[in-house]
């Protein structure tokens, strides 16, 4: 294990933030200032798209695609991000598969709160659908709460009577609003990235009043995830949310959903946005690029037109 690596980037991911609750635009330029840090594979290119209602980023391979998509939501607390601050992440899985990926700009709180998200995710599930593309030959991945959508909206299409998609990969998922995991407290102070009163911060925005015991807010003690497709859920040690994926991981089995936890020692939330720098993150972006390979069926025809 790469301990030197990691020890790097807990430093760096602890650096000095000003006290107390930072406003939406401070919240949106730290983050977007820290993503901009990550590595970018070589060997894939990226275009603006529209998927159903919303702008979206298609990434896609130097050469020719292999049949199957990815259907991407970034992570940011629902708060801040874009398919941008995602490129490391999108960028490999393109790179690590050979499948083309549309990372959907969703809108964010607290201008557009809870479940306009789930709302876009599940108009862009539609427009793949529409185009002609086969639901064995989507994916669903994200990461943070873009993890927790790759969930929700799953959970949204399935309510809808869509058919679901071939698989689900989840890195370090948002999947619990109530907060109630033990890891809120066991992790406290471990985790680089969060507390318990940024995590309340950026929930309030996106709950905007809503309780958040429903399951499209708290699906890892909630949501009845039966006639999900498989699950691949990562995450690392060093993290509050790290029941989310715990208990998921639970409620998935329990329910008769072929399910895997990948959970990594020592490493931070999102983990696998530093790849290039830290060892753990190539490895687990390559198990999950296997996931995908084995999970996504295509037919031997040309990809649709986008739109």
């Amino acid at each position: 294990m790469s301990r030197q690596q990691r020890a790097e980037i807990d430093a760096m991911i602890r650096r000095p933030r000003p006290q107390g609750p930072r406003s939406v635009e401070e919240l949106r330029a730290g983050f977007r200032a820290m993503m901009a840090g990550m590595i970018v594979p070589a060997g894939i290119r990226s275009r603006t798209a529209t998927l159903g209602d919303q702008p979206a980023v298609l990434v896609e391979t130097a050469g020719a695609p292999k049949a199957g998509t990815v259907l991407y939501f970034h992570g940011g607390s629902y708060v801040a991000g874009s398919p941008e601050t995602a490129m490391s992440l999108t960028g490999n899985l393109v790179a690590k598969t050979g499948f083309r990926a549309f990372s959907l700009d969703y809108r964010l709180a607290p201008e557009h709160p809870f479940p306009a998200a789930i709302e876009d995710g599940l108009s862009a599930y539609h427009a793949l659908l529409d185009s002609g593309e086969a639901p064995s030959a989507i994916a669903f991945a994200g990461d943070s709460a873009g993890g927790g959508l790759a969930v929700t909206v799953c959970l949204a299409a399935r309510d809808a009577g869509l058919p679901m998609p071939a698989a689900i990969v989840a890195f370090s998922p948002g999947l619990d609003m109530t907060r109630t995991g033990a890891s809120m407290d066991s992790k406290a102070g471990i985790d680089p990235s969060f507390t318990r009163a940024g995590l309340d911060h950026t929930g309030a925005m996106y709950l905007a009043g809503q309780d958040p015991h429903q399951p499209m807010l708290s699906p890892a003690t909630l949501a009845d995830l039966t006639g999900f497709p498989p699950m691949l859920l990562q995450s690392g040690t060093n993290e509050m949310i790290l029941d989310d994926s715990t208990r998921m991981a639970t409620r998935a089995r329990e329910a008769g959903v072929d399910v895997i936890l990948d959970i990594t020692v020592d490493v931070p939330h999102v983990f696998q946005a530093f790849a290039g720098a830290l060892d753990e993150a190539d490895e687990a972006l390559d198990r999950a690029a296997l996931f995908l390979r084995q999970r996504i069926r295509t037919r031997d025809t040309a990809h649709p037109a986008e739109g």
